[in-house]
């Protein structure tokens, strides 16, 4: 019975042993080293003394050249790459068109790992060898790398296809990730933005910080989920999706993160705006924001179509020729564009500014666009004048001016004596001092010319003043006063008439104004009169 017993152990040791001889040892193409390679690392067929046949005989050990078989096996299960065999080259002089070698890349997540041919034989190279065990531990964090290292495919139970312990690792790490995002939730909202509170304005951290919490909390979650499901070693349809669904919503929520950035970022913005003199700086601060929003969103849009696998690169082309196709089409609206950015650098006018363009527009500055300015009229309408058009064009600001001119003439009657226009020019010019708005180291008060009907005193001063109305109002002081000073010196201010004058007439007294007085006299009455007036 013993020699019976021991017959068929010692059958069955050869039989396995005969197996054993018969599976492959030499790899002509890189399919055949690569199938090798997974073959026997699977549930059914796990054997992985001869998946390590497929890596280049280096001085390790063949369970150490095993170890590192299953490690590239998890790697590639981790990051959810799936090797379609049929897709992988059977000639056995394959060439890499990129590295002009005989050599096969697996993937392009993990250019160093790819089969090479030695002689006419195809394994692993053994650069990939090299670079397995660190390439293991950085997907793997936290230990898991470790543990995986122990893990042996054909000792673990499934269901649904997939194992036990994949559903425990999936519960705990749910788990552990719900907890996570509540503390943090709570250490940003309640913690650190009651801290940024006393040091940031109140509105700014509740309305502006208080909403970034939300999203700042996901993109960490996502980013330990991401680093996590690795582990898990889910099948790599479940893994695709997986990892596929966690970069949409992170760059989901990264858009959203950087959009709610951009208000806080506005928000001081418009801050420091109102502190400068310049009014064009509130209007450019939104508009940035606006730019700024729109270029995220761009990039949010190609981030999750490079999330879901879209071909970054072919598109991109495609949307350089349309953006130049784009671009001729819609020339004007690229100058205003342009012409909005020139003035925005340029500042040649504020908000509130009076402005003339050309001949033909004359108002007040209201909004500057990405597109055209908006110039309230003089007589309330609105014009929309395209930024292109300002910035090629000639822009007279008249609310750059310090101060602002008043010009005009005083033309009095030829019969009035040299002496009392001597007194009243210098009467004139004793208006310009002392009222409180004019300039006073500059102004051209002077008898000027002579004209058909009258004498000319030109009157040429400034008004330090900000704006229209002002001006106005003392115009109207200095004319008024101007009449005031007129009337009390006997002055006659002359019109362009013809009149035939009659020096005498029986009975009639002469229409020629009689002066008899001095010239001392006009001036002791000059004084006389702005001793009144200050007094008044």
């Amino acid at each position: 019975m013993k020699r019976i017993l021991f017959f068929l152990l010692f059958t069955c040791h050869f039989l396995g042993q005969a197996q054993q001889d018969t599976l492959p040892d030499v790899f002509l193409n890189p399919r055949d080293v690569i199938t090798n390679h997974l073959f026997y690392l699977q549930d059914a067929t796990f054997n992985d003394l001869q998946s390590a046949k497929s890596l280049a005989r280096t001085n390790l050990s063949r369970s150490k050249r095993a170890e590192l078989a299953l490690e590239i096996k998890q790697i590639l299960d981790g990051t959810a790459n799936y090797i379609e065999l049929g897709e992988v080259p059977n000639d056995p002089d394959y060439i890499d068109t990129l590295s002009n070698e005989n050599k096969y890349i697996l993937t392009e997540e993990y250019p160093q790992i790819y089969v090479q041919k030695y002689g006419r034989v195809w394994l692993y190279s053994q650069e990939t060898v090299k670079a397995v065990d660190d390439l293991h531990r950085k997907l793997f964090p936290f230990g898991a790398s470790k543990l995986l290292k122990q893990f042996r495919p054909s000792e673990s139970k499934k269901f649904l296809g997939i194992h036990y312990w994949q559903y425990i690792f999936t519960s705990i790490l749910i788990a552990g990730l719900i907890l996570v995002y509540y503390v943090l939730l709570f250490v940003f909202k309640r913690l650190l933005l009651k801290k940024l509170a006393h040091w940031v304005h109140v509105e700014v951290a509740q309305n502006k910080l208080h909403p970034l919490a939300s999203p700042l909390v996901y993109i960490i979650v996502l980013s330990l989920l991401f680093r996590t499901v690795p582990i898990l070693q889910l099948p790599p349809f479940i893994g695709q999706f997986i990892l596929g669904t966690i970069k949409v919503l992170f760059v989901v929520f990264t858009t959203g993160f950087f959009l709610r950035l951009t208000d806080v970022g506005e928000f001081y913005g418009i801050v420091l705006a109102k502190k400068s003199e310049s009014t064009l700086d509130d209007h450019i601060v939104p508009l940035l924001s606006k730019v700024l929003k729109g270029v995220i969103v761009v990039i949010g849009f190609i981030a999750m179509l490079n999330a879901i696998g879209v071909e970054i690169l072919p598109l991109l082309t495609g949307i350089s020729i349309g953006g130049l196709a784009f671009a001729l089409a819609a020339q004007d609206t690229l100058k205003n564009f342009f012409g909005s950015l020139m003035i925005f650098l340029d500042k040649p006018f504020q908000i509130g500014d009076w402005i003339t363009e050309g001949n033909d527009i004359d108002g007040t500055v209201e909004e500057v666009g990405l597109r055209s300015t908006r110039i309230r009229t003089f007589r309330d309408s609105v014009v929309y004048v395209p930024n292109g058009q300002i910035a090629n064009g000639r822009v007279d600001n008249h609310g750059l001016r310090r101060y602002r001119r008043f010009y005009t003439t005083i033309n009095i009657t030829y019969d009035t004596p040299a002496r009392i226009i001597e007194v009243f020019v210098e009467g004139l010019r004793r208006i310009v001092d002392e009222h409180p708005d004019t300039r006073k180291d500059y102004y051209n008060i002077y008898l000027n010319d002579y004209m058909d009907s009258s004498l000319k005193i030109m009157f040429y001063v400034f008004f330090e003043v900000p704006d229209w109305p002002n001006e106005l109002r003392c115009r109207q002081e200095i004319m008024l006063e101007i009449n005031k000073l007129a009337e009390h010196l006997g002055v006659r201010f002359a019109f362009p008439t013809q009149t035939l004058h009659v020096e005498e007439m029986p009975g009639q007294l002469s229409l020629t104004p009689n002066y008899k007085e001095t010239e001392e006299k006009y001036r002791a009455q000059l004084d006389t009169y702005f001793e009144q007036k200050n007094k008044n």
